[in-house]
């Protein structure tokens, strides 16, 4: 879930393990969890923050990929692919972040230029890039205060948009 404010600023988080690994917020489903529950939940265990699910954007976007075998031991035998939801926060103004030292080091916000080129992940740059490409910008391109983000309509069940 990319977390982001009026003003531009995008939150990344990084991890304790590997140390350079900068991203959004993320997490994995739960037994019999929705998509929104386990992205309010992880919010919560992340960064301190708590939402409605209904305050979350769902950007109609998944992606699948690879796991890296650095990871592999989190998940179940044989799993080999991961699909990743598109979710994103839309606040305000800065919220003081409560990070959980077992997952992440420290926290900044940056602009969305700047959280893309950091972000480690290809699939949180790509959620980042596209959200400043579907929300309206200030000329100056300083600011959303006037956001409006396109969502784009649902493809097909099961269809990787």
């Amino acid at each position: 879930m990319v977390v982001f404010t009026l003003g531009g600023e995008f939150l990344l988080l990084r991890r304790t393990c590997p140390a350079r690994f900068w991203q959004s917020v993320t997490g994995s489903l739960r037994p019999g969890e929705g998509v929104r529950a386990a992205a309010v939940r992880e919010l919560r265990e992340e960064t301190g923050l708590r939402v409605a699910p209904s305050r979350l954007l769902d950007l109609r976007h998944c992606e699948r990929f690879p796991i890296l075998p650095a990871w592999r031991a989190r998940y179940a035998p044989g799993v080999h692919y991961n699909r990743e939801h598109w979710l994103a926060l839309v606040l305000p103004a800065r919220r003081p972040i409560r990070l959980n030292p077992h997952e992440h080091l420290e926290h900044r916000w940056l602009s969305g230029q700047r959280a893309a080129a950091r972000a480690s992940s290809w699939t949180n740059r790509n959620a980042i890039l596209a959200l400043l490409k579907s929300c309206s910008v200030s000329p100056l391109g300083t600011s959303l205060r006037s956001v409006f983000c396109y969502v784009p309509a649902p493809g097909k069940p099961g269809q990787v948009r």
